[in-house]
């Protein structure tokens, strides 16, 4: 039990991060870093999820949902922050863990990181993809429908509209067209290619190396911002406040028992919405490419956390203020809110599709960015091969993982169906959370003499509330989530078993 919870020293992990000949490259600026984590967060979550939040669990109160979802994540970016100055290291939650709570702790979050990163790149692909094509056939191109959804997706070709999914087609098409979809054409998705494709192009641009990834990705940062910013300022002539009363719609309980609005709605809503604010800490994973971490790394996680709260809290306004609440589950709910104006933002519907193939590019470049890095500090512990940890000569990337990581993701992006991944990555980021903010109380008893650059503000009830809403957001998903959230780990713990624990090196310090 002592060898299972045994930590890191921490001048041992400060030398790692020293080692100028055998680390990365330390080129990221506290700029850098914000670009990072806002490409990392504005994603999925503000082209979509807003408004299916709104139209089904919260209506206009989506903002609070919002605010409640954003705090949570504040809370632990708070956590994060103190850990990230404190031990500037690549790695992450894993290598703040095995530093406060044992190596046993450390391979729990290294592999339920796995989950996030490299499963939520699959993720993000493919709704990528999905915009790709759209944007194709405005410009007259038809990619064969076999070849660009998730294996198993049932695809229907509706007059006027095109190859649909199933689902899109019962939630927007029967419902005003009353299409017979017995006599429609149909096909089965066999392939994805346009997500592998995107996967392939972004792990090689991070094998060549991070200060490129970086610039690449502050370029397709500013697109999808100047695109929102553009929907938040035009739009705003646009707001009807009528949209917005009631403004907590009252609680009603469906045919089938659920229940829908009110204060609860607003909670499930926030619940719903987490998965819009995965990915600042990923600009974590980085500490160790950072010109200043002490400095840098809690400017680059908080500043991306409260621009993105803003922008979506303005863009949760604007949208429910021009499109009633209860039309907005639509798989694109901005381009509906401009689609409502008339032709007097017709010319904003091409930006937006151009916007959010930026904003799921550079989410899927961070989560790809990410994952390499937390297998290279658990190789370098020993807790996996030491193939893991070889950094490319001329590049100074971690390119053996990196290209790992790509095929891996482009494998289930293109070929396996990966509807379930979402909820996957939302508990393995908030187990994540909880365990960061457990490691800040656990360090603070146990060395309360080291240095922190930055301190988390009232310890212990800051990261005690932090990991409390974690853990209730948690509790939210769904049993079968659960399962195999427990059999992944199963999976992880077998892999520790026979191979982390003999090869450890901390074991031996």
């Amino acid at each position: 039990m002592k060898k299972l919870l045994k930590v890191k020293p921490l001048q041992h992990l400060h030398d790692e991060a020293n080692d100028d000949e055998k680390g990365l490259k330390r080129t990221l600026t506290a700029t850098n870093l914000i670009s990072l984590g806002i490409g990392a967060i504005i994603g999925t979550g503000i082209f979509v999820l807003t408004g299916t939040a709104a139209a089904i669990h919260a209506g206009p109160a989506i903002v609070l949902a919002f605010i409640l979802s954003g705090v949570g994540c504040a809370l632990a970016g708070l956590c994060y922050a103190e850990f990230a100055s404190m031990i500037p290291i690549s790695g992450s939650a894993y290598a703040y863990s095995y530093a406060t709570l044992g190596e046993f702790v450390a391979w729990i979050i290294g592999w339920d990181l796995v989950l996030e990163y490299l499963f939520g790149a699959s993720t993000v692909a493919v709704g990528w993809s999905g915009y790709f094509i759209s944007i194709l056939k405005d410009f007259g191109i038809y990619l064969p429908p076999e070849y660009t959804a998730s294996t198993g997706t049932k695809l229907i070709n509706v007059p006027n509209e095109g190859w649909q999914t199933l689902t899109t087609v019962l939630t927007e098409r029967l419902s005003s067209t009353h299409v017979d979809i017995n006599g429609l054409q149909t096909v089965t998705a066999l392939f994805n290619l346009p997500a592998v494709l995107i996967i392939g192009l972004l792990t090689t641009l991070l094998v060549i190396g991070i200060k490129e990834s970086a610039n690449f990705n502050n370029i397709i940062v500013l697109v999808k911002l100047v695109v929102i910013i553009a929907f938040i300022i035009f739009g705003f002539s646009y707001i009807s406040s009528a949209n917005w009363v009631p403004f907590i719609p009252e609680r009603i309980i469906d045919v089938n028992g659920h229940g829908h609005y009110g204060w609860f709605g607003i909670v499930s809503a926030a619940g719903v919405i987490f998965f819009a604010y995965i990915g600042f800490d990923a600009v974590s994973t980085l500490a160790q490419e950072a010109k200043n971490p002490q400095k840098d790394m809690p400017t680059g996680i908080l500043g991306s956390l409260v621009i993105c709260t803003v922008l979506y809290i303005l863009v949760a306004l604007v949208m429910t203020g021009i499109v009633n609440y209860k039309e907005l589950n639509v798989p694109a709910p901005i381009a509906l809110a401009i689609d409502k104006t008339g032709a007097a933002l017709a010319w904003l519907r091409f930006p937006v599709k151009l916007g959010a193939i930026a904003g799921l590019s550079s989410v899927i470049l961070v989560m790809l960015m990410g994952q390499p890095r937390i297998f290279f500090s658990m190789a370098k512990d020993g807790l996996l091969p030491e193939v893991f940890s070889r950094v490319h000569p001329k590049f100074k990337t971690p390119y053996i993982t990196t290209i790992l990581t790509g095929v891996v993701a482009a494998f289930f992006a293109g070929i396996l169906p990966i509807n379930i991944l979402g909820e996957l990555v939302s508990i393995g980021t908030l187990m994540a959370f909880v365990i960061v903010c457990i490691g800040i109380i656990a360090l603070r008893r146990s060395k309360p003499e080291l240095h922190r650059p930055f301190k988390t503000p009232w310890v212990p009830f800051v990261p005690i509330l932090g990991a409390l809403i974690c853990f209730l957001q948690m509790l939210g998903l769904p049993a079968d989530t659960w399962l195999r959230l427990i059999i992944w780990m199963l999976i992880g713990f077998v892999i520790y078993y026979f191979y982390g624990m003999k090869h450890s090196k901390v074991r031996k310090l």
